[in-house]
């Protein structure tokens, strides 16, 4: 199984290098975010200037890492609807592969990918961000990467019911994208309406919010073992639920 896992991966990665939208989606934009914001209000952030919002001042690592999290899962649930469409999953649910090590190789780029991006956000924003001493960046990265396996599950939720592949990423943008607006990262999810609460609080995007924004502002996992438990339990909920409805042709 491992020496298939590997195997598959290792071509998923040559595949997805060889689309140069998918790299661009997945690791350009999010950088050039990062880079753009860094070039306009770095002088100002630097400076703690009361007119940059919060979102830019103290956030803006926590807002890329989730575009990147983001772009991930909408990377994987157009490829999964490609595959699916192309009659490329049926074929590999033909050979000797089990389903889930399929799965598990996509899981596993996506990562990569994620790490790779992160460092290429921070390499990138050094000149225009002054990293404190403390962040600990080896830490956020494992938190980045637990609140986008987390993500990915519910994408691999949209992925199983979206119908084709035209209208995976559309779908996908506008299911996940409107999640940013309500997971307290630009407004506290207490001062919104209830029902956006209880929207807020049935999405793992809030809570990789605030896992993710006490990790870089220097607070312990232990702080946020509420986090992490709502997470994981989302996690196999929404991996439970996909692999009930998912569809391989």
């Amino acid at each position: 199984m491992l020496r298939g896992l590997s195997k598959l991966t290792w071509l998923e990665i040559k595949i997805f290098v060889r689309e140069p939208l998918g790299v661009i989606g997945t690791v350009g934009i999010p950088v050039l975010i990062y880079v753009m914001f860094g070039r306009v209000l770095g002088s100002q952030v630097r400076r703690g200037a009361p007119s940059v919002p919060r979102a830019i001042s103290a956030d803006l690592p926590i807002l890329a890492s989730l575009l990147i999290s983001m772009s991930t899962v909408l990377s994987l649930i157009a490829i999964l609807a490609i595959y699916r469409e192309g009659g490329i999953l049926r074929r590999l649910r033909a050979t000797p592969l089990r389903p889930y090590t399929i799965l598990t190789a996509h899981v596993l780029v996506k990562l990569l990918f994620t790490a790779v991006t992160l460092a290429a956000m921070l390499l990138a924003g050094r000149s225009y961000y002054s990293l404190d001493a403390g962040v600990p960046l080896v830490s956020f990265t494992l938190s980045l990467l637990f609140s986008t396996v987390s993500i990915l599950s519910l994408g691999f939720l949209i992925a199983s019911i979206v119908p084709t592949a035209r209208f995976a990423q559309p779908i996908g943008t506008l299911i996940l994208y409107p999640m940013l607006g309500i997971s307290g990262l630009f407004v506290p999810v207490a001062s919104l309406p209830p029902m956006l609460q209880a929207v807020a609080r049935a999405l793992p995007l809030t809570y990789a919010v605030s896992l993710l924004r006490g990790i870089w502002h220097g607070e312990g996992w232990s702080a946020h073992i509420s986090d992490v438990i709502v997470l994981a339990v989302m996690l196999l909920v929404f991996t439970a639920v996909s692999a009930k409805v998912f569809r391989w042709e």
